[in-house]
């Protein structure tokens, strides 16, 4: 990611890409977790004129919070959202920049789910295809820009 942010023309064709992987999908908000997710997010949210909502790691966020265990690979994480982010009905796309395993999106799927927000897609600048982390988010619309078929 970071030669990706260090050139000024990838990162320019970067955050074109990603926007247009939203075209056609009906959203309000666009959701990016820590840290990443930040770095793609607020751009297009800009762009579009749409709001941002960040998730963070547990103990971040100075607003009350609703929080998500989830395991990882190594072990366990915590992630957080300001409860008053989301309201129901909320119509939530998540970007990021990688998705591996899933599972972090899976976790952010249930926050924003708890919220009563609806998750209409999950966009990525990268894909590790041989992580089969599309199994974990089976029935929403995920896609991402880069798609690499090994682990």
């Amino acid at each position: 990611m970071t030669s990706i942010l260090e050139d000024a023309d990838g990162l320019h064709l970067a955050i074109d890409l990603l926007q247009e992987k939203l075209d056609g999908l009906d959203f309000d908000i666009i959701v990016g977790p820590e840290s990443r997710g930040f770095i793609f997010g607020m751009p297009l949210a800009y762009n579009l004129h749409k709001s941002f909502v960040p998730i963070r790691k547990k103990g971040k966020l100075p607003c009350e919070t609703v929080s998500v265990e989830y395991e990882l690979e190594y072990g366990s994480a915590e992630i957080e959202i300001h409860k008053r982010s989301i309201k129901p009905g909320d119509k939530v796309v998540i970007v990021d920049d990688l998705m591996a395993t899933g599972g972090t999106s899976a976790a952010m799927i249930r926050l924003i789910e708890s919220l009563g927000g609806k998750v209409n897609g999950l966009v990525f600048l990268m894909e590790l295809e041989g992580l089969k982390g599309r199994e974990k988010l089976e029935g929403y619309h995920v896609d991402s820009v880069i798609r690499y078929p090994g682990k």
